[in-house]
């Protein structure tokens, strides 16, 4: 494992997978080629093409892929480890695929699905709404066998509040023709490791965005990318990280509560309709009523 680490390995991502040993990884970022489809008509699609790859396949043997992926990166990540997972609603020729087609027969545990509010329409034509969302599904790999343990540990107070719609346009001055926005890895790394230090995987890296937000949290990573164009374009982003720090300061601080839910317990302050405030507010209408009743 550690003549991989730091390091973008060409090649595709289901065989490089299979490389890897078991339980090296700590969790991961990534966002493969949809299959759009090169061949659709729309001005947008034309211009989504990826360097060294076709978006254009058998859409059950992409499905299948993305399933045999997903489940080679279920073994490479430690037990305890997340994975998300980027990826978008289509439709062809009217008929609605969702991720969720593919993703429920995967090994992994589907802990969050989480809309990404990308601010901006990704089609034209009055078909439907226009479609400005994509979605990021949070994998979890059970610390346990047989599946048990599929709550896994709870985010501090400062990563939740962050909610469950991510808002932030993707990235623009970039060669690739899909690629997310720095903040997307930085928000999902961060949120998970915190303050420890591990191990990332992109396996469809593209421009290296999720492998720049894991080195400039002090990350180790490992990159799959199957263009040599893209690799030279992340190597040179990489060896130049710093460059995109003030980004990332952006997105951490954002992270931050004034006051966790165990603070306003301790306090007394209110923490729901549970809360310690709440009970002593019932409590004194029970003595309200009591007082009542015998008064009279």
């Amino acid at each position: 494992m550690k003549s991989n680490l730091n390091k973008i390995i060409k090649g595709d991502a289901l065989e490089v997978l299979k490389t890897l040993p078991d339980g090296g990884v700590d969790m991961g970022v990534s966002s493969p080629p949809y299959n759009k489809g090169e061949n659709k008509k729309g001005w947008l699609v034309t211009r989504v093409k990826y360097s060294g790859a076709t978006d254009k396949l058998a859409e059950d043997w992409y499905q299948e892929n993305q399933i045999r992926v997903l489940d080679e990166l279920f073994r490479v990540i430690k037990p305890g480890g997340s994975f998300f997972y980027n990826h978008k609603i289509r439709w062809e020729r009217g008929e609605l695929l969702h991720p969720m087609d593919w993703l429920r027969k995967t090994r992994w545990a589907i802990r969050q699905e989480i809309i990404w509010d990308r601010m901006i329409a990704a089609n034209i034509r009055g078909w439907r709404f226009w479609q400005v969302e994509e979605r990021i599904y949070w994998l979890y790999k059970p610390r346990e066998a047989q599946g048990k343990d599929l709550i896994g540990e709870e985010l501090k107070s400062k990563h939740a509040l962050l909610t469950s719609i991510w808002r932030f346009p993707p990235e623009r001055k970039n060669p690739h023709p899909a690629p997310f926005p720095l903040a997307l890895p930085l928000r999902a790394i961060y949120s998970i490791m915190d303050d420890k230090r591990g191990t990332i995987i992109d396996p469809y890296c593209g421009s290296g965005t999720t492998l720049v937000a894991a080195k400039i949290l002090g990350n180790n990573f490992i990159g799959i990318e199957i263009s040599e164009d893209y690799i030279k374009f992340a190597d040179a982003r990489l060896e130049n990280y710093r460059n995109e720090q003030r980004y990332a300061e952006e997105e951490l601080a954002r992270h931050i509560v004034e006051k966790t839910f165990k603070e306003r317990k301790q306090r007394g302050e209110f923490t729901g309709k549970y809360g310690k405030q709440n009970n002593k507010r019932t409590q004194d209408q029970k003595i309200l009523k009591l007082f009542d009743l015998t008064s009279k």
